[in-house]
């Protein structure tokens, strides 16, 4: 079962440089267009765009790839 976050709350999850934190900023349940790529969402399967800590960077993942910080 995929975790459900909501905005605002504090994530971390794998990147290619290791370990990374950062906070949600928005959700998405239908699909959408980031960085020139659609990416699939839904109701049950959201995904989220998170906002790194330590750098403006934002990512967009699904929840089975987040844990809470």
């Amino acid at each position: 079962m995929t975790k459900k976050f909501e905005i605002g709350d504090h994530v971390t999850w794998n990147s290619e440089a290791g370990r990374v934190s950062g906070t949600i900023i928005a959700i998405h349940t239908s699909d959408f267009d980031y960085k020139g790529h659609t990416r699939h969402a839904s109701e049950g399967d959201p995904q989220y765009e998170i906002k790194s800590d330590k750098t403006d960077h934002i990512a967009a993942h699904k929840g089975s790839v987040l844990d809470y910080a």
